[in-house]
């Protein structure tokens, strides 16, 4: 399975201490350049930056297809648009992305993607964790995720763990 991630979902996941559930779900992910550069080379210092840096199951490529970076930078920055092509290059299964207008653009490519959401929904169904409620709660609290409140409460109520 080929899954490429966008900088968002490491470096929030690193923040909690739960960057490897990419690791157990998915073997291995790829991510361009511009993710590299974001996260490790930018990021120095910040979470996530040695966690991915370390991580010999994360996978750096240069994207091949520059016209199409450079036309998609006209609504997204470089490592959504880095992401997304190089999703397409690779033919990926799934691409990790949590920002809207770049799940809109993958979504236009015909590209199967999910976010935070998600990967914990997919953890959860294939037990690697036993609840998400907390995991999200420390996504909130620690690594400032936002979530709006209706979201959260579908969530919960659908993986059964919502106490209204």
């Amino acid at each position: 399975m080929r899954v490429v991630s966008n900088a968002s979902p490491l470096i929030n996941l690193a923040c909690i201490g739960m960057l490897d559930l990419l690791k157990q779900l998915y073997g291995e992910i790829y991510i361009p350049e511009a993710v590299w550069r974001e996260v490790v080379v930018e990021g120095a210092g910040q979470p996530g930056a040695e966690e991915v840096k370390e991580a010999d199951w994360i996978r750096r490529r240069s994207v091949h297809n520059v016209s199409l970076v450079h036309a998609l930078r006209q609504d997204l920055d470089a490592g959504e648009s880095e992401t997304i092509a190089l999703a397409l290059e690779l033919e990926a299964d799934l691409l990790i992305m949590d920002e809207p207008l770049g799940r809109d653009t993958a979504r236009y490519f015909g590209l199967d993607f999910t976010g935070l959401i998600g990967v914990f929904i997919e953890a959860k169904r294939r037990g690697f964790i036993t609840q998400i409620k907390d995991h999200l709660d420390e996504m909130r609290d620690i690594a400032g995720f936002r979530i709006s409140n209706t979201l959260y409460e579908r969530v919960l109520t659908d993986e059964d763990e919502w106490d209204s």
